[in-house]
């Protein structure tokens, strides 16, 4: 049985929709107004291997920061719901994910607190105008949503798009992981016995 969400956000600011499926191939239908964060949603997809569809409609005029925080957290809602109790699931993942020059390792856990600790650096302040400081944004909507902690560690890289792609990679794997089906632990992978938030 496949484990889905369907997610819906409207505020003065953006209206989001989400559709996601964690038990997926990794196909991709995202649409946010935003170049490059739809390249990253793509990639974090396929790496996933879960099926999502993005829509949004944000305050593009002002910048991208509404756009980008809000389908991060609307994300990881859809993930929360499609988790339930967290039954059987691994709730841990972590990658170390090379990008040419760029490595990065990320590491996941959904156990119902939010945390977010994003260790890097951009050496210039945009990637085809779209501000590198949304990279950590998104991942704190995320993490809020859906009740987990998520951290990056940049062990060295220089080229913005190049460390983009490894930081959403990595993630995209350890999520892959972490939601995983653990054939040890049909419970809930906690000893105090829930996961809920």
């Amino acid at each position: 049985m496949h484990r889905t969400a369907t997610v819906t956000r409207t505020t003065t600011e953006t209206d989001v929709s989400i559709g996601l499926d964690l038990d997926g191939t990794g196909r991709a239908d995202i649409h946010t107004g935003v170049g490059f964060f739809d390249h990253m949603l793509t990639l974090l997809a396929g790496h996933a291997l879960v099926d999502l569809a993005v829509r949004c409609q944000g305050d593009l005029h002002v910048d991208g920061h509404h756009t980008v925080e809000d389908v991060g957290r609307a994300l990881g809602q859809a993930v929360r719901e499609a988790l339930g109790e967290r039954r059987g699931i691994r709730r841990y993942g972590d990658a170390t994910v090379p990008m040419d020059e760029a490595l990065v390792t990320g590491a996941i856990d959904f156990g119902g607190r939010a945390a977010t600790v994003l260790a890097i650096e951009f050496r210039v302040p945009t990637i085809g105008g779209f501000d590198v400081q949304l990279v950590e944004v998104f991942w704190e909507g995320f993490a809020a949503g859906a009740g987990a902690n998520v951290h990056a560690v940049l062990h060295h890289g220089h080229n913005a798009h190049h460390v983009a792609e490894a930081v959403f990679k990595a993630l995209a794997r350890a999520l892959r992981m972490a939601v995983e089906p653990d054939p040890r632990q049909p419970g809930v992978p906690s000893t105090k016995g829930s996961l809920t938030i």
